[in-house]
């Protein structure tokens, strides 16, 4: 797949530069449908710090009323490129916004610690930033959805939880819901890694990436993609102690079940495939996270949950190659047409009886 001047989908433009915070929206590396936005954050102990919202806006715009979007959040060691997936949404008749979170992509400066913060909650002030430009840009009825691959997977559930009737739907893309090896390697790990984030929290943790995910993706190794490896490297950004305490916490929560007020469709591979050695097989299958752990975690995340497994899915199911991407993109149109756009679906408060009327007197 390529787009019409011959690049891979997604490929960088190189001499992009991320705007100020003051400029509004520009041109985004990603070419003349996408424009981009810093969002100017609070400060950490390192600095400014920014995100940075990117918006398709093709030559024929979607339907405006009823106003639609979708917010979209990346996964770890990512940014958003992934083209195919704003035109799906462009196809639905939704306005497509992707937010790279701080310290990630667009929005990662050189006196930054990459991908590191110690709280997932810290994306809240991204995450509603970017919402209020979408409602001011499409209405404040607007009915967005927030989709989330991997741990921006995670990231969108326990934001969901926390901010009930927001929402008109939630999309899950292969989200990080549990550490791979279950509750009980979680539970093993978290002792040492607390101890080790509560007193050095940027701490880099040893972790090993025999480069096999790439592999399925890039065009130089069989794959249809390119993306910018400054921003999405091999090996990847350190994992630091506090990161990964931040993690595990948040997988705590989710086994702990939440109460996600809005339809959810949690989408994976069918299966999964981990090795130390490269086998071919893993051009279709997750080769990042248990599948069948993500399933089973699924449910806990609300009253109403589709689990949906996708055959020969890769990690993030919309570099999966055709036609098993087409499969996937069908089934989100599947559960749209039954649950999307339709808002909580449970009360976010409890309605006040009514004070009890008199009879008339006989």
């Amino acid at each position: 797949m390529a787009t019409d001047d011959g690049a891979a989908p997604g490929a960088p433009d190189r001499a992009w530069a991320p705007p100020a915070p003051d400029e509004g929206w520009v041109p985004d590396v990603l070419g003349p449908d996408f424009q981009a936005r810093t969002l100017a954050l609070t400060d950490d102990d390192e600095g400014e710090v920014v995100a940075t919202l990117v918006r398709h806006r093709p030559a024929e715009p979607e339907p405006t009323r009823p106003a639609r979007a979708v917010l979209y959040l990346h996964g770890w060691n990512d940014y958003f490129f992934q083209v195919g997936l704003a035109q799906f949404w462009h196809g639905q008749g939704a306005a497509f916004y992707a937010l790279d979170l701080r310290k990630y992509g667009r929005s990662l400066r050189p006196h930054h610690t990459p991908n590191h913060v110690e709280d997932l909650a810290t994306y809240d002030e991204e995450i509603g930033l970017a919402l209020d430009e979408v409602r001011a840009e499409l209405g404040r009825h607007a009915r967005v959805t927030l989709m989330g691959h991997s741990t921006g997977g995670l990231v969108a559930a326990l934001w969901a939880d926390r901010n009930p009737g927001r929402l008109a739907g939630l999309v899950l893309n292969s989200p990080w819901l549990e550490i791979t090896g279950s509750s009980v390697a979680r539970l093993l790990s978290a002792p040492v890694v607390q101890q080790i984030a509560r007193l050095h929290p940027r701490t880099p943790m040893i972790a090993r990436d025999p480069g096999f995910y790439a592999r399925t993706l890039l065009t130089r190794h069989g794959g249809e993609w390119e993306y910018d490896e400054t921003w999405r490297p091999f090996p990847f950004f350190p994992i630091r102690a506090g990161w990964l305490q931040a993690i595990l916490e948040g997988h705590a929560r989710v086994a702990r079940g939440l109460a996600v007020d809005t339809p959810v469709l949690m989408a994976a591979s069918a299966r999964s495939v981990v090795g130390s050695r490269w086998r071919e097989e893993m051009r279709s299958a997750d080769v990042v996270l248990d599948a069948d752990l993500l399933a089973r975690r699924a449910v806990l995340l609300g009253p109403l949950v589709t689990v949906l497994r996708v055959d020969g899915g890769l990690h993030d199911l919309t570099l999966s190659p055709e036609p098993v991407r087409g499969r996937f993109y069908a089934e989100v149109t599947r559960w749209l047409s039954a649950y999307g756009w339709s808002g909580p679906t449970v009360p976010t408060t409890t309605p006040t009886p009514a004070a009890p009327t008199t009879p008339p007197s006989a």
